[in-house]
Order: structure tokens, then C-alpha cells, then sequence
């Protein structure tokens, strides 16, 4: 078996992700598109304290590129993305969206519980909103409440998914690729509309594909994206089950897609497979990128301890007096190497808003300089999200060393103690 070392492990998974190319001087639609080709899946997540979450790994590889190019590109037809479960929440190409119609048919069996019990519970809400969709759509959930349930009430037992029994009928008619997102609304809300008329019709027409040959394909996409990658890390992309992918996983193999190696410092006491796609390659790489925690790159934790010694942990809902790095926390891609993380928000309250950093870390081997490479991509987030000046906070082992970079370059904010 062939044996790679790990610097040329993290190399190749960034190259695959797109961090070895130059960013482009004025990026647009096209580059857009190519990120999405190249990725392959780009979650969603509702925290905007900073940012949504799918508009942050095109600015990571891309640099300020313009947003409402990828609202175009899943908000208006032909569609370029689509939304479903894939990784989460997720946007896809609509060629991708058909590999997970295997997905959709086990909506009854694979949907988490409210969703599913709605649809034997109460089936004729189920038609009733999806007769409704199929006559008025596009239609927000708030829409649709409105016009079948007028005055119902939201449960109130939970803080975050009170969903009421019109939402979540709306929820397994999306589950089960029914009903798809046309959009979204300024307040984040879907725009729910028929599959039939959201897809391209020539993806909409086009016959399922075998269960085996789509799960097939959808490993085949994780493992371009990927470069080098364990067979639970290839499995993780697309949330599949470890029958599917360990199946798949040996039929690319068999068929020369992938190549099974050796990553010395990968886990060596359980000796587990590592599997390397035949066309990655490892380039030097000189990234410089703020991640999001959702970035395909870093989602799945235990790989990017491995590709980078660093453990991430989201801390959105950990109680504030026990966050260790902070609320929304970035990753600093410097090189080839993770070497800090910055607690970002972006406050719009004030005159000409602020990026805030309430704090700044150092990763152990950080290399000099590393303040003022994060200042300067800092600066350039900060623009890009209309804010004029950067702040940042006394919090972390970096933050002294940061400010004092954000001051030089004359973007600073007021000094703020947290």
C-alpha cells in the first residue's frame, strides 16, 4: 500500500477544496459556479451574528465576491442550487439533488419523529398544504399557516423548533422531495414551491437513479471534494449510513477512483484505511482564510484533527460563562496550517458598522506575523460585509498582538474591554 506523509495529506485536502488556487481579481457568477462544482454540498445554517453560514466558504476561497450571485443562483430559475438534506441543510447542484431521491423515498422511515408523525397522523393536512402549495406556491410556511390553520397556536415546550403541524407537514413534503425551496426571504423563511417547478425541467423529468449507482455517486463527490480522506469522513458528506458508503467506498475502489494509502500519524493504532482519489494532487498551498465551522474543509471534527492537530468545537449553544474561545468562532487558514481562531460579530448598529472581534487565540505553532496576515483578512471580511472599521476586544492570547495590527493599517474601531 502506498504510504503519504501528513503534510502532504493537509496539502492535497486543500487543494481539493480550492485553497491552492489564487483568488481571482473580481470574482463573480462563474467562479461562484466552480466552487459549488468543486465542493459539491454547502451547508446552511440560520446564525447570522456574523454572517449566514453559505455565503462564508465562497469568501473563504474567493475572496469579496458579490452575495446576491448566489442568491440568484438558488433563487431563480434555471437554478443553479437547490436546497435539501445532503450534509444538513444544505444547498446542491440540482444534478446532485436527484443522487438523494433514494433519500427522499424513505421520507416515512428516515425523517426525524415530528416530521414523520404528521404524516400518519394527520394525512389529510399533508395533502391539504400540498394542494395548496401546488395552487399558490411559491408560499412561506407564515403564508400557509395563514390560510389553512388561521389562529393556530405554536407549541412552546421548546425553545428553537416550535413548529407548528402546517410547518411540519410542509417539512416531510420536503423530506420527501415533494415540495422543494424557491428562495428565501430577507427574514431567512424558505419560499416552498413544487420540486417539479423549482428543479431544471430536464433534472425534474430525468428517471431515479439507481439507489447503489446514486450513493455511489454521491461518495465519488465527497471524495473529489476530500483529496485524501477516511471512509467515515467520505461518509459523513452526504450523512450516508455505513453500510452505503463502505459498499461504495470498495466499488470506487475496485474501479480505480480511489486509492486505498497509508497517512503516517493518521491514526496508526487502528491501522483504518485511508482513501486517496486518483486525481488529487498536493501543491504547495498559501492560503489565507477565515473558515466557517460549517466549511466543508472543517465540518467533520475528528478529520480536521487529523489534517491540522486542532479540535473545533462549536460553542453557539454552549451557556456563555462556559464558551472557552467564544460564540461564533472562525478558524484562521494561514499557508497550509490553522493557526488562530477569532470570535466574529458584526454589529450594524453603529454608525457605518463594526466588525467586532471579542476575541482572538493563537494556535501553538502559529509563525510571526500571523496577527497581521489575520488583520488584513479582517479588513478585507469587513468590507466585503459593508462595515467600515474593525474592533477588537482584550480576550484571548492573540487580541493585543491583533489590535495593535488592525490599528497600524488604520481600520481600527474604539478599543473595547469585554
Amino acid at each position: 500500500m502506498e504510504e503519504i506523509g501528513a503534510d502532504e495529506a493537509r496539502r492535497a485536502a486543500l487543494a481539493a477544496q480550492g485553497f491552492a488556487r489564487r483568488r481571482p481579481a473580481a470574482p463573480g457568477a462563474a467562479h461562484v459556479a466552480r466552487v459549488v462544482e468543486r465542493l459539491g454540498v454547502v451547508q446552511i445554517d440560520s446564525v447570522n451574528v456574523l454572517c449566514r453560514a453559505h455565503y462564508l466558504p465562497f469568501f473563504s476561497r474567493l475572496g469579496p465576491y458579490p452575495r446576491e450571485v448566489l442568491d440568484r443562483a438558488a433563487g431563480r430559475g434555471p437554478r443553479r442550487l437547490v436546497e435539501y438534506w445532503a450534509h444538513e441543510a444544505s444547498f446542491v447542484a440540482p444534478a446532485t439533488h436527484r443522487l438523494l431521491r433514494w433519500r427522499m423515498a424513505r421520507a416515512a422511515h428516515d425523517a426525524w419523529g415530528s416530521v414523520r408523525s404528521v404524516a400518519v397522523e394527520q394525512p389529510e393536512l399533508v395533502e391539504a398544504v400540498l394542494a395548496h402549495v401546488a395552487e399558490h406556491g411559491p408560499l412561506t410556511a407564515r403564508r400557509l399557516e395563514a390560510a389553512l390553520a388561521p389562529g393556530g397556536q405554536r407549541p412552546t415546550e421548546h425553545w428553537g423548533w416550535n413548529w407548528s403541524a402546517v410547518k411540519r407537514a410542509l417539512e416531510h413534503l420536503f423530506f420527501a422531495g415533494l415540495v422543494s425551496s424557491a428562495g428565501r426571504t430577507q427574514q431567512f423563511e424558505r419560499c416552498y414551491d413544487l420540486t417539479r417547478r423549482v428543479l431544471p425541467p430536464e433534472v425534474a423529468a430525468a428517471p431515479d437513479p439507481d439507489p447503489d449507482e446514486a450513493v455511489r455517486g454521491l461518495v465519488s463527490i465527497a471524495a473529489r471534494a476530500l483529496g485524501v480522506a477516511s471512509e467515515p469522513s467520505l461518509r459523513d458528506y452526504f450523512r450516508l449510513r455505513p453500510e452505503q458508503s463502505r459498499r461504495a467506498v470498495a466499488q470506487l475502489v475496485e474501479a480505480g477512483e480511489l486509492v486505498p494509502v497509508r497517512v503516517r500519524g493518521w491514526d496508526a493504532s487502528q491501522r483504518r484505511p485511508v482513501y486517496r482519489h486518483v486525481s488529487a494532487r498536493a501543491p504547495r498551498v498559501r492560503a489565507r482564510a477565515l473558515l466557517t465551522p460549517f466549511d466543508p474543509l472543517v465540518w467533520h471534527r475528528p478529520r480536521t484533527e487529523e489534517l491540522f492537530g486542532v479540535a473545533l468545537r462549536l460553542e453557539f449553544y454552549v451557556p456563555r460563562e462556559q464558551r472557552v474561545h467564544g460564540y461564533c468562532v472562525l478558524p484562521f487558514l494561514l499557508g497550509d496550517r490553522i493557526v488562530a481562531r477569532v470570535d466574529l460579530k458584526a454589529d450594524r448598529a453603529v454608525p457605518g458598522g463594526v466588525l467586532r472581534v471579542p476575541a482572538a487565540w493563537a494556535e501553538p505553532a502559529a509563525p510571526p506575523g500571523t496577527a497581521q496576515e489575520l488583520a488584513a483578512e479582517l479588513e478585507l471580511m469587513a468590507g466585503w460585509l459593508g462595515l467600515a472599521a474593525v474592533e477588537v476586544a482584550d480576550r484571548g492570547d492573540l487580541a493585543a498582538a491583533l489590535s495593535r495590527a488592525v490599528r497600524r493599517s488604520g481600520h481600527a474601531g474604539a478599543p473595547r474591554s469585554t
